[in-house]
């Protein structure tokens, strides 16, 4: 949050930025993680499975993140390792220095002058042995380039304890020490605290960390994310990194928009609930995106958006009207595995039949498709391949509305696939565009008919029933270029009620909000009227 919050504040003076992350986790990316273990997955244009943290950078900055923006320990170690085994280094014997240090280097330096700045975030606590590599690769990255062109900035926690009622402010003070013990001396530090440091303990850590008092940066609480900006400029950040590089921090910072997203948190005119039925909904972070996209579509409305989180599985074992029955709109996230899948379905269907605003997003989508064809077509043992093996230890046979999609074009290149294939990064993945059919909610919500949206899924909708579910009212209104995978889905008499393949909660921004969720807020907006 203090790089995401760091750029836009650099933007607001007028710089252009990159923001970056590495981690030291030695997973190649992030990918193949539950949503559990590492939260959600963050895909880029290019289809680069990325740490949720990459979602902060764009939806701060409004910059497209690419596949060079994050790596790991486990992809640069992948990458040394292959350079060995292909003789790059003649003979040599591979070394964390200067052979991992050199890679970690040559990620941080990659078109370092595309922008004014270049924000690099290491992830990790100070002291974690699998970030040492990187500390390191910083230090020689500082030392070698001129004097002011690198800026350190150390994010630290300072603890209240309320047993005696007093700010803790020896953990910055050691972490700064092992920082400087590994040759680093942070040029700012930015203090998280639950409230806002008095000027006693900036003073005194800015004495026992040998950094200016005006470089020790207060980070309490806010209401809101989106509150960062205008907060850490009032600190002082943006003004502590600029006395780093001797750069005049006037004129002030434009930060209107930022106060107008602020205006619209703090004083909505209304609540709506959005139920949304997922897998992973014990873990906010494991639908980060979803979450916030909604948040944008209520600043879009302004209005507030109260989700309810409801876990698919309860809707197996009883009537969904029990929990739905109170919201205003219903979404299904995207997700992978059966458990659930049969709650979504029913989730869906309650959403058709009582006319409730419905949003459908990758899984969400096929799952609305499935319980269309089971009940209004009446093919009751309609199903995904996705599932199959659950369907067959249960002794059924399927017919598959949803199949594994094992060839597709990229970028003009034929992709193929196979189940057989390793899960990391074999999925259709990075945007891809659509056409919508004219008329169409989908295209009156775009405004276009034409567009490009990111996704990440191996199954896709088969579109053998497109007739029979037109004849019932449903609508593939958005399909792929070459006509064969269905995009979007919508019903036609009904108040709101679209699925779509990809994600579009990836490109929505608090300022810039997406379509699709700003008019799916409006529609339960109506619906709360209605209630």
């Amino acid at each position: 949050m203090t790089a995401a919050a760091l750029g836009a504040l650099l933007q607001a003076r007028g710089y252009s930025v990159r923001l970056r992350k590495l981690d030291p986790y030695l997973n190649v990316d992030p990918g193949t993680m539950s949503p559990y273990e590492h939260g959600e997955v963050f895909v880029t244009e290019d289809g680069a499975e990325t740490d949720l943290d990459i979602g902060h950078y764009e939806r701060f900055t409004g910059v497209s993140a690419r596949r060079n923006d994050s790596t790991s320990s486990g992809r640069i170690y992948s990458s040394v390792l292959q350079k060995e085994r292909m003789g790059t280094y003649l003979g040599q014997t591979i070394q964390v220095i200067p052979h991992v240090t050199n890679e970690i280097k040559a990620f941080i330096g990659k078109a370092e002058n595309s922008a004014d700045f270049v924000l690099c975030e290491i992830g990790g606590t100070i002291g974690d042995i699998e970030g040492l590599p990187f500390y390191e690769a910083i230090r020689q990255f500082v030392l070698e380039r001129p004097e002011h062109q690198c800026a350190l900035v150390h994010v630290t926690l300072v603890p209240y304890l309320d047993a005696c009622h007093e700010l803790k402010t020896k953990p910055t003070q050691h972490s700064v020490k092992e920082l400087q013990s590994i040759g680093l001396t942070p040029d700012v530090l930015v203090c998280r605290s639950n409230q806002e440091l008095p000027d006693k303990e900036r003073q005194k850590i800015a004495l026992f960390c040998n950094v200016h008092s005006d470089s020790v940066i207060s980070a309490p609480n806010l209401r809101s994310i989106y509150d960062a900006p205008v907060s850490l400029h009032r600190m002082g950040l943006d003004r502590a990194v600029l006395r780093a590089f001797q750069i005049d921090p006037l004129p002030p910072p434009d930060l209107s928009k930022w106060h107008n997203v602020m205006d619209c948190i703090s004083n909505p005119e209304g609540t709506v609930r959005v139920a949304v039925v997922g897998k992973y909904t014990g873990l906010d972070d494991a639908y980060k995106s979803i979450n916030e996209a909604l948040m944008h579509g209520g600043i879009a409305n302004r209005v507030r958006v109260e989700i309810c989180w409801i876990p698919a599985e309860v809707f197996e074992s009883e009537d969904p009207r029990l929990q739905l029955e109170g919201c205003h709109a219903i979404l299904i996230p995207g997700g992978f595995g059966e458990r659930g899948s049969e709650g979504k379905v029913m989730a869906a269907g309650f959403a058709r039949r009582m006319k409730v605003p419905f949003f459908g997003v990758c899984l969400g989508m096929q799952m609305a498709v499935i319980e269309a064809v089971r009940n209004l077509l009446g093919v009751s043992n309609a199903g995904s391949e996705e599932f199959i093996s659950e369907y067959e230890n249960a002794g059924e046979q399927i017919e598959p509305v949803v199949f594994y999609l094992k060839k597709w074009t990229q970028k003009g290149k034929n992709v193929q696939r196979s189940k057989r294939d390793a899960k990391g990064a074999t999925m259709r993945l990075g945007a891809y565009p659509a056409i919508l059919r004219p008329g169409s909610l989908a295209a009156r919500t775009y405004g276009t008919r034409r567009i490009s949206e990111r996704h990440r899924h191996r199954y896709e909708i088969d579109i053998k029933y497109r007739d029979q579910l037109e004849q019932q009212g449903i609508l593939f209104s958005g399909m792929s270029p070459d006509d064969i995978l269905p995009e979007i889905l919508e019903i036609v008499d009904h108040p709101w009620f679209i699925g779509v393949q990809f994600h579009p909660e990836l490109k929505s921004r608090p300022y810039d909000p997406h379509p699709l969720f700003a008019a799916f807020i409006r529609a339960a907006i109506r619906q709360s009227r209605l209630v």
